[in-house]
C-alpha cells in the first residue's frame, strides 16, 4: 500500500478561474472590457480569476458568455485539467454506454412507529 501524502487536489473555484483567464488572455482582453460584457465589476471578475470567490452559475454563464463560451464549455474545460491534476481520466460521453431507461430502486422497509 502506498503511504506517501497525495497532493492537495485544486479547488473548484481556482481551476475555474485559471480556464476564464487563460479564454481572457488568449482573445487579447483586458479584464475590465470582459467584466463589463459580463454585467460584473472587474474587482469581482479579478477575485473569481484568482480563485478567491465561488461565483454561482449565473455570474459563470455571463462571464464565460463574454468570452464567447457557453457554460458547457467552460465546465468541460476545468473537468479536463482537474482530471490531468488529479490523474484521474476523463469518460467521454460516447464509451460510457447510458441505459434507455434507468429503472427505480426499490427498498422494502417495515411498518414506521413514530415516537411522540
Amino acid at each position: 500500500m502506498d503511504h506517501r501524502p497525495r497532493a492537495a487536489e485544486p479547488l473548484l473555484r481556482e481551476v475555474t478561474g485559471r480556464v476564464l483567464r487563460r479564454h481572457r488572455h488568449d482573445a487579447g482582453e483586458r479584464l475590465v472590457e470582459t467584466a463589463e460584457r459580463a454585467g460584473v465589476s472587474s474587482q469581482y471578475l479579478s477575485e473569481i480569476e484568482r480563485g478567491r470567490k465561488d461565483a454561482s452559475s449565473e455570474l459563470l454563464a455571463a462571464v464565460a458568455g463574454a468570452l464567447g463560451l457557453t457554460l458547457f464549455d467552460l465546465t468541460r474545460e476545468v473537468a479536463v485539467e482537474l482530471s490531468r491534476r488529479t490523474a484521474v481520466p476523463v469518460l467521454r460521453a460516447t464509451t460510457v454506454p447510458v441505459p434507455a431507461a434507468v429503472a427505480p430502486m426499490r427498498t422494502h422497509r417495515g411498518p414506521v412507529a413514530l415516537a411522540a
